[in-house]
């Protein structure tokens, strides 16, 4: 399968994301980097290059998850998957306190690990954009 994703899909993906990280729910216009198109399932693990699968992502979360679709916490035996944005609600998963993502399940703990979700730098950015009426 093509790694191409065409540029229609592009605009559906970025349009139902209200332009907004699915994961960190940053606006692309608070950044000055293109937002990035993520395959939730990626296509190591065969997930497709359809509507479905696909999110709009920040570089910086798209660069954390890379193919990962799960990790391990605190129990060794216990794979836990990332928060999936075709899936999940968003705010069923966290809540954010001073800038800081909490989370409130399984999910949001594995995700904020995987994808670096409380860096302080993140979190800092996050503050700004609270007060400044931009977040969540």
């Amino acid at each position: 399968m093509s790694k191409y994703i065409p540029e229609k899909l592009r605009a559906k993906v970025a349009e139902r994301a209200h332009f907004r990280c699915e994961y960190c729910r940053r606006l692309e216009s608070d950044s000055f980097i293109k937002y990035q198109i993520d395959h939730i399932i990626s296509r190591k693990h065969g997930g497709l290059t359809v509507l479905g699968n696909l999110a709009y992502c920040c570089p910086i979360c798209n660069s954390n998850k890379g193919s990962d679709i799960a990790t391990i916490l605190k129990d060794e035996d216990v794979l836990v998957g990332l928060f999936h944005p075709r899936k999940h609600n968003w705010f069923e998963h966290y809540d954010v306190s001073e800038g800081l993502l909490n989370a409130k399940t399984a999910i949001a703990e594995a995700t904020i690990k995987v994808l670096d979700l409380n860096n302080i730098n993140r979190i800092l950015e996050r503050i700004d954009l609270i007060e400044a009426g931009l977040f969540p």
